[in-house]
């Protein structure tokens, strides 16, 4: 008899893989991590040494003025909130009661319009339509019985609120609809239940369990709202924490007011992001929300009337202020704008600045992502690690501290090092990169991690790491992903004014800031064709980050 050897079993996966010091993800995980703690610790760093330099100074900031401000954030963060979250329960059973009817699709995507706007361009296409001189002022004169005021002020910060979290509440609790099993609207059909029945029944439970949310998440976007308070708040008496710290340091320069002003808005902050981490919210919003059409119990006449009103009432709402703003713009000489060489640099400042911040930020959630992959890899059925929790939802912390405040941070800590003015491209790019990052990563991550299911084993075996994987393996696999979160990052970028207003002088000037400075000036005109510019230039990058998303899902 002749006897066969055995066949040699292959190397179990858990012992192919890397060890820590030769896995390359861990380490470049780990450089995103220290860049990312660099940038919020310098800012909390030049808060503390302001804070210790003049403690007498930031100790009396704590005035009547202060909670003053502190008492309109909370008061027109809750007023934009109600005004958002109700309607938009109403108008999202409207379009779940109604699937198929014509004209719903363009609705869901002119509700995904708000996302892609820059916040000052909203706030030009309010002025437009209801300021002083806007196209409903004859109308409102004459409903007020007097000469329209405008709507600077509180009034207007909650228009421009509404608009942009109407849409993206309706959004979110029309997905919360979408998760009602099939069988509770077939078993309502056949008992025969009515509107009212099928509300309170079936619909209401989606929507209340997904209102603390909603509604959180709605909250800390007002909050935290810097370029519609700031354009359309009218004054001290509509001034909220964020645009009182810009104040302090570029009109009033009070570094020690602007640090008191600071460290409240960051208690503030952090309380509203833990409760909503309580109640499971998602802090970064979904650009690409799938909405899945289902045949409903059918509604009565009364009620598709109904719904028909409220839906052409959002619908106007929401296409008012972008509708104004193109017809603002068209109004003014755009051709001579685009001539003027302030526009056109400013133009190139933008788009340099925005694909920099871009390309940093993909890297920085590409770097978090592999981190992430390697270190449960090598984790196996354990606990996770300190470093692992970590890269999977560190980076999130970042939304704590917003974009105004680390610029308040680097603003105090590098005055006393030169001129902060020439290291604004810096920390433009920088701070945008971070602030654009979570959403990076929730473009990317799934993407690769089912990459990683499919060839990490073989990847393992073969030895393939590092930059061969990343080029062979991994790259055809992210490469729509990465595309994706690259465009929305830029996009977010292009239109951010809350770094560039501390930061920005004549010579560094984005779009969004020459905006705001022919704003200033009283060049209407001129502030509605930069926003038309701009405008579109936003929405061409969201065209191309919602079709690239839609290409990587299929």
């Amino acid at each position: 008899m002749s006897s066969t050897a055995a066949p040699t079993p292959p190397p179990a996966f858990g012992r192919t893989l890397p060890s820590r010091g030769r896995d390359r993800r861990i380490t470049a995980g780990i450089i995103a991590l220290a860049a990312i703690a660099v940038l919020i610790g310098g800012a909390f760093l030049g808060l503390i040494l302001e804070g210790a330099r003049d403690t007498s100074g930031a100790i009396a900031a704590f005035d009547s003025y202060l909670f003053r401000v502190a008492r309109f954030t909370l008061w027109q963060a809750l007023l934009s909130a109600t005004l958002s979250i109700i309607p938009a329960i109403f108008v999202a059973r409207a379009l779940s009661r109604h699937p198929a009817f014509p004209g719903r699709g363009l609705i869901l995507r002119l509700f995904a319009v708000p996302l892609a706007l820059p916040a000052i361009v909203v706030a030009l296409g309010v002025l437009a339509l209801y300021g002083r001189a806007g196209y409903f002022s004859g109308l409102l004169s004459t409903i007020g019985g007097g000469d329209w005021p405008g709507i600077y002020g509180l009034s207007g910060i909650l228009v421009a609120h509404v608009f942009f979290n109407l849409p993206l509440a309706t959004r979110l609790f029309l997905e919360a609809l979408n998760t009602v099993p099939a069988d509770q609207w077939r078993l309502a059909s056949q008992l025969g239940m009515g509107a009212r029945s099928s509300f309170r029944l079936i619909e209401w439970p989606a929507l209340r369990a997904s209102l603390p949310g909603v509604a959180g998440l709605v909250f800390m976007l007002c909050i935290t709202s810097f370029t519609i308070v700031l354009t359309l708040g009218g004054g001290p008496r509509a001034t909220t924490l964020e645009v009182a710290i810009y104040q302090s340091l570029r009109f009033d320069f009070d570094p020690a007011r602007a640090v008191a002003l600071t460290l409240l808005q960051i208690a503030l902050t952090m309380a509203v992001v833990f409760a909503l981490m309580r109640l499971g919210a998602n802090t970064t919003g979904d650009a690409n929300l799938s909405v899945t059409q289902r045949r409903y119990v059918s509604a009565g006449r009364g009620e598709t009337a109904l719904n028909a009103v409220l839906l052409i009432a959002a619908l106007a709402f929401v296409a008012g202020p972008m509708l104004a703003t193109v017809l603002a713009g068209l109004n003014a000489d755009l051709f001579r704008l685009a001539g003027e060489s302030t526009v056109r640099q400013a133009t190139i400042t933008s788009l340099v600045l925005a694909t920099l911040s871009a390309c940093l930020s993909a890297m920085l959630a590409l770097s978090l992502i592999m981190a992430r992959r390697a270190l449960a890899l090598r984790r196996g059925a354990g606990e996770k690690t300190f470093l692992e929790r970590m890269t999977d939802t560190g980076a999130g912390f970042v939304l704590v501290v917003p974009p105004i405040v680390l610029g308040a941070g680097w603003f105090v800590l590098l005055r006393h090092m030169g001129d902060v003015f020439t290291v604004a491209p810096i920390m433009v790019v920088t701070v945008n990169a971070v602030m654009a990052m979570p959403f990076a990563i929730r473009a990317i991550r799934p993407a690769y991690d089912a990459a990683s299911e499919r060839h990490e084993r073989l990847c393992a075996q073969l030895g393939i790491s590092g930059w061969n994987r990343l080029r062979l393996v991994d790259w055809p696999v992210l490469r729509r992903p990465l595309s994706t979160a690259f465009a929305f990052a830029m996009e977010l970028s292009l239109g951010d004014l809350g770094v560039i207003a501390l930061f920005g002088s004549d010579s560094v000037q984005t779009l969004p800031y020459l905006l705001l400075a022919r704003m200033g000036s009283y060049r209407t005109a001129d502030a509605a064709g930069l926003a038309l510019m701009l405008g579109l230039l936003c929405l061409v990058l969201m065209l191309v980050a919602d079709r690239l998303g839609k290409d990587a899902s299929r």
